[in-house]
């Protein structure tokens, strides 16, 4: 399998929950460059060497902190790529984005902008759960009988279906989406979810990212996929920080979708609690094993009652009711 190596630079205070938040999108390990370390290891040098070459500790100090992380070139690095950029975009448009420094994204291999068209190759139809079959809008095959097309550009936002935090919390819909169903997306990416949503009998769906573009492309696939726009509703912002975005979605919902990251989930379980009717459905995903119980605990201290709970590949989807 081929590689490509990703290294994001970052700051001094920033480099350790920058570190957390990219294990929460599935990396397990990073190269982590800090100049302040080789200082330390030079304050502590006396009886380790005798001679430095010339010019070597300039090169071990010159630049930011920063940190690497190995990208495969497959479906699922696709979506890691997406992720990356998408946690970049919510850190620097954060309330303490100076924490994190200038937050440039390089690529070794490949450059950043030609992963728009690369990754489509990685890009395949496949059935996800017993009636969803998710295929790329630039794939002309048929559709296998009982399935329903969900035609998907995401283009440089989250969620082609390949991902096992998209397939998992898709089949969870089947069973919890019923005819006329209010929905609620919340970081919708593609719109992946809130459109499975719906092809799978929803009435209404409003759909909110972080990143403009996200938002687009949300609205912009559901009309691929013949969605009405007085059914399908995008916004863009942040609603943990902007309280008078959050208030405007109102309650009631039937099904709230939100496929984030552990972290991001437990802080919005209040908002959840608010949305969600009484025994409505919530879907959770985006969340790695390592994290799954501590998730599932917040939850529960805000009252809300475990379902079901889906596994693979190191990802884990919940369902959880009001």
């Amino acid at each position: 399998m081929n590689w490509t190596e990703v290294t994001i630079e970052t700051a001094k205070d920033g480099l350790d929950l920058l570190c957390a938040m990219l294990t929460d999108l599935g990396f397990k390990g990073f190269t982590i460059f800090d100049p302040d370390d080789f200082d330390e290891l030079m304050a502590g040098k006396v009886g380790h060497w005798d001679y430095l070459e010339e010019g070597l500790a300039e090169s071990l100090t010159a630049g930011s902190p920063r940190v690497t992380v190995y990208v495969p070139e497959n479906a699922q690095g696709a979506e890691q790529m997406t992720a990356i950029r998408s946690l970049i975009a919510q850190l620097r448009n954060g309330t303490d984005s100076g924490l994190y420094g200038s937050l440039e994204l390089s690529c070794k291999g490949i450059r950043e902008e030609d992963w728009a068209n690369n990754w489509k190759r990685y890009f395949k139809p496949l059935p996800v759960g017993e009636r969803l079959w998710i295929t790329p809008t630039w794939v002309d095959e048929p559709i296998p009988a009982g399935r329903t097309a969900l035609r998907i550009d995401p283009g440089s936002s989250f969620g082609t279906g390949q991902h096992d935090t998209t397939k998992l919390c898709l089949a969870l819909l089947e069973g919890c989406v019923t005819e006329g169903a209010r929905v609620l997306d919340i970081g919708c990416g593609s719109g992946i979810l809130s459109i499975g949503a719906m092809l799978l009998g929803a009435g209404e769906a409003q759909a909110i990212d972080i990143e403009q573009n996200a938002a687009e492309a949300a609205a912009e696939n559901a009309a691929r996929n013949g969605i009405l726009l007085s059914q399908y509703h995008t916004y863009c912002g942040n609603i943990l920080e902007d309280q008078a975005l959050a208030d405007q979605f109102g309650t009631g919902y039937d099904v709230v979708c939100a496929n984030i990251v552990a972290d991001i989930l437990i802080a919005m379980r209040e908002l959840f609690v608010h949305y969600l009717a009484d025994g409505a459905a919530l879907l959770l995903s985006g969340i790695i094993d390592e994290r799954l119980d501590e998730v599932l605990a917040a939850m529960t201290e805000v009252g809300l009652q475990t379902v079901k709970v889906e596994q693979s590949a190191g990802w884990a989807a919940v369902l959880m009711r009001k």
